[in-house]
């Protein structure tokens, strides 16, 4: 009994020291603790909006959600659909599309495409609708051009791009929609171009080939995780459009003999992320446009907030990603990252001439990487095509505001050609972190004219003498001479 009231005795001090040293400690560390709660704060702050500005560093390009599931759904078969290749499946579709239109004010509707060959002629979508295409569903456009409808020009257009006058519509259109979403499980939209590619050859046609998908006027469209290929044309044109999320999608065309069958064309749209894309065509990958010449100048329409990031790119053709040349309506704010463009005639390029006005600006490629490329970077002023005599020649576009970072490969035979001229400058370009693997060891290989701008830090091969060269603090080093060099050499 004595010894456990000593032992408690004993507890009871040691526990009252201990407090007692708490105590003092706390109180003589009372500033110390106050200030590392602040810094811990603080750095938590700091921190964590980092993390949100990283996420949203495009947030110029706002996020709205697009519902992803519909009260309704529909099997395509439900509306006598039949998939073997052989059925045409139009009244099917358009019967499906009705249905789900009624349905717009509780949610829309679904349309599940199941595998099978289902064969069309073309057919509009309904607000508030998805088309879903399982795992080996095919739609499949009808090769015959008397059951594609014809459509007036677009606007921004004047005429139909091949031709006078009216175009063919889309495999699949949809005009003055909201809230649309064409996804799957890999499933295919095939155009089958080849016979349209032949006729356009043989000067058969007398209309602008039609689009394998193209939606106008329309706001919150979603198309994720599916397969297109074999357009007659442009294989995926959003015009005029607001919201657009492009995700995971397939794009396939021979890389020769299937004339004009771009990727993806943003046409004077706004707000805008293509990612996760693999594209392989028989010209540019993706081609942001707003209209041509006088046309484009008077609806003036611009391509402005587009991310486009993730991508790997193959056209031997034309460019992994272009900029132009129909750029009347502008374009700015545009972001190009984490780019892969492999076997292709050239990697990005701008292009535009006299003729065209609008302006090309504020535009960020970053972390772009170039294998067996013949030309890298393209900046062209020169791309004289226009719709008819009507454009005036004063018109002349602005390019101004391009930043390249963060730019490397092997193979290639001209890392850069700037081909500005006395009356299209080419204005406060920007060279950072650049290596590139040259296959061609002649002297003028970083091409330049009439062009101002920067290189910051360590850039290869040797750039232009028309860009002032600064160190990677920033520091001037060296004043360029002249920015109207001229040393550009097509022959290589």
């Amino acid at each position: 009994m004595v010894e456990t009231f000593g032992f408690n005795r004993f507890s009871n001090q040691h526990r009252l020291d201990l407090k007692r040293w708490i105590q003092g400690v706390v109180s003589s560390h009372k500033t110390l603790f106050t200030v590392l709660w602040i810094v811990t704060f603080a750095s938590v702050f700091l921190w964590q909006k980092n993390i949100v500005d990283g996420l949203n560093i495009f947030r110029r390009t706002p996020q709205r959600p697009i519902p992803r599931l519909r009260p309704v759904a529909f099997n395509l078969t439900d509306f006598g659909g039949v998939g073997d290749g052989v059925t045409m499946n139009t009244e099917a579709f358009e019967r499906a599309v009705l249905a789900i239109a009624k349905l717009g004010k509780k949610g829309g509707g679904q349309l599940n495409v199941q595998a099978g060959n289902w064969l069309t002629a073309p057919f509009n979508l309904t607000s508030h609708m998805t088309l879903f295409l399982a795992e080996d569903a095919v739609i499949l456009g009808i090769e015959d051009e008397k059951y594609w409808p014809l459509m007036p020009p677009l606007p921004s257009y004047g005429l139909g791009r091949e031709h006078p006058g009216p175009r063919y519509g889309s495999l699949i259109h949809g005009q003055n929609l909201k809230d649309v979403i064409i996804t799957g499980h890999n499933g295919t939209i095939d155009g089958q171009g080849r016979s349209w590619w032949t006729k356009y050859r043989q000067k058969l046609l007398n209309h602008t080939r039609g689009p394998l998908v193209q939606i106008m006027w329309s706001s919150d469209i979603e198309i994720s995780n599916i397969t297109l290929r074999n357009s007659p044309f442009w294989t995926l044109h959003p015009y005029d459009c607001k919201n657009i999320r492009i995700s995971n999608v397939t794009i396939l065309a021979p890389i020769y003999g299937a004339p004009n069958t771009d990727g993806i064309d943003p046409d004077s749209c706004e707000n805008m992320v293509i990612e996760d894309c693999y594209i392989s065509v028989g010209d540019d990958g993706i081609a942001i446009k707003s209209g041509w010449d006088q046309y484009g100048i008077a609806y003036g329409r611009p391509s402005s907030n587009i991310l486009i990031k993730n991508l790997v790119v193959q056209s031997m053709v034309s460019a992994g990603v272009s900029i132009g040349s129909e750029m009347s309506g502008g374009v700015s704010n545009v972001t190009v990252e984490n780019l892969y463009v492999w076997g292709s005639r050239r990697a990005v390029r701008i292009k535009t001439a006299a003729g065209r006005g609008g302006y090309v600006r504020q535009i960020s490629y970053r972390n772009l990487t170039f294998d067996n490329v013949r030309v890298g970077i393209v900046i062209m002023t020169n791309y004289n095509e226009h719709p008819d005599e009507g454009f005036d020649p004063k018109a002349l576009p602005i390019l101004e505001d391009l930043t390249f970072q963060g730019v490397h490969g092997q193979g290639v035979r001209v890392p850069v050609r700037i081909h500005g001229s006395e009356e299209i400058f080419v204005k406060n370009v920007t060279f950072r972190d650049m290596s590139v693997g040259i296959s061609y060891k002649k002297k003028h290989i970083f091409q330049c004219s009439y062009v101002q701008g920067r290189v910051i830090g360590t850039v290869f091969p040797a750039p232009c003498e028309n860009l002032d060269r600064y160190d990677e603090h920033g520091r001037l080093i060296k004043r360029a001479p002249s920015p109207n060099i001229t040393d550009i050499d097509y022959d290589f």
